[in-house]
C-alpha cells in the first residue's frame, strides 16, 4: 500500500472510531390538542353534576359550591385556604366565590404566599424538579418529561405559579389521584380533582393572583 494512501486510511480509521457514539436526544413529551376532547370526557364522570357527582369517595364538603366571599377581594384571584383544604376562586363583583376541595403538599414542601398565575395549560406536560428527582429517585424515569394525558401528574389543566417573571415550578393542577384531597399529598403543588379544575380554568386569566395561605392556621385569621 502506498505510504500517502497508509497515512489517509490510518486518520480516517481515527476519526471513525475515536469514541463511543452519543445516544440520540429523547424526544420532547408531547400533548397532541387532538386528544384533549377525548380526555376531557375520559376525567368527566357520567351525567356529571359537579355539586353532587362524588365517585371519588370524598368528603362531600370537597365538592364545588358558591359561597360568600370575605368583602375587598379581588374578583378572578384564587385564595387557597391550606387548613381547610379549600380553593377559592373569587366571582365577577366580589361578592361570591366558587370553593372546591384540593391536597396540598406534604410537610415543608408547602409553599404559602402570593404569587401571579403566569400561565395556564390543557393537558399539560410534566417534568420532574431536580429536587424532586432527588428526593425521590423513582422519578428519574420520568427525567426527560411525561406526555399529558390523564395519567400525567399535572392531570386535565394546570395554572403556573410565578413570582415576577420567574416559574417558582408550583402548581395549581388536576390530579390522577383524586382521592388524595383533603390531605397532605403533593411534592409542593395544589391538587384538585380533574373534572373540577376543567369547570374553574376557562374562569381564571392568565395575570391573576393565587394566594396561598399558611397550613398552620385558618384562613379567616389571615
Amino acid at each position: 500500500m502506498p505510504e500517502l494512501t497508509r497515512r489517509h486510511f490510518v486518520i480516517g480509521s481515527a476519526l471513525l472510531f475515536s469514541g463511543p457514539i452519543a445516544p440520540p436526544a429523547a424526544a420532547a413529551p408531547t400533548s397532541p390538542p387532538s386528544m384533549w376532547n377525548t380526555w376531557d370526557a375520559q376525567v368527566t364522570p357520567p351525567n356529571y353534576d359537579p355539586a353532587t357527582t362524588n365517585p371519588w369517595g370524598f368528603h362531600p364538603r370537597f365538592l364545588p359550591q358558591r359561597v360568600e366571599a370575605n368583602p375587598g377581594l379581588t374578583p378572578g384571584d384564587i385564595h387557597v385556604d391550606a387548613v381547610a383544604r379549600y380553593l377559592y376562586h373569587i366571582e365577577p363583583g366580589g361578592g361570591t366565590a366558587m370553593r372546591y376541595g384540593v391536597a396540598i403538599a406534604r410537610g415543608n414542601l408547602y409553599e404559602p404566599g402570593r404569587y401571579r398565575i403566569g400561565r395556564k395549560a390543557k393537558w399539560p406536560t410534566w417534568r420532574p424538579t431536580d429536587a424532586m428527582i432527588e428526593r425521590d429517585p423513582q422519578y428519574a424515569e420520568f427525567a426527560d418529561g411525561m406526555d399529558g394525558g390523564p395519567n400525567n401528574p399535572l392531570g386535565s389543566r394546570a395554572f403556573y405559579l410565578y413570582t415576577g417573571n420567574r416559574d417558582t415550578y408550583l402548581r395549581i393542577h388536576g390530579t390522577p389521584l383524586p382521592r388524595s384531597i383533603g390531605s397532605r399529598a403533593s411534592s409542593g403543588c395544589v391538587r384538585m380533582v380533574m373534572a373540577h379544575i376543567i369547570g374553574l380554568y376557562e374562569n381564571v386569566a392568565v395575570g391573576s393572583m393565587a394566594t396561598l395561605y399558611p397550613a398552620e392556621r385558618p384562613l379567616g385569621e389571615a
